[in-house]
């Protein structure tokens, strides 16, 4: 006999209100649709960035010799 999944109540990362994460929640793990819209706008937008080193400065300099060391 197989158990039927189960769900849970989690934080919905948007608006961190109640979110059931199982199957009869097609958004999870958001709320609603609203919610997972507005987190991919924000994405799309570039709201959300992820932390990346500068460019090193032979990297800015157009005039530079192309480096085949690398």
């Amino acid at each position: 006999m197989t158990t039927p999944p189960v769900s849970r109540i989690v934080t919905c990362p948007r608006c961190r209100g109640e979110s059931v994460y199982g199957p009869d929640n097609p958004f999870r793990p958001f709320c609603s649709e609203r919610c997972k819209n507005n987190d991919f706008g924000a994405w799309a937008s570039e709201s959300y960035r992820l932390a990346a080193k500068p460019p090193a400065p032979e990297d800015d300099d157009p005039d530079a010799p192309y480096r085949t060391d690398r």
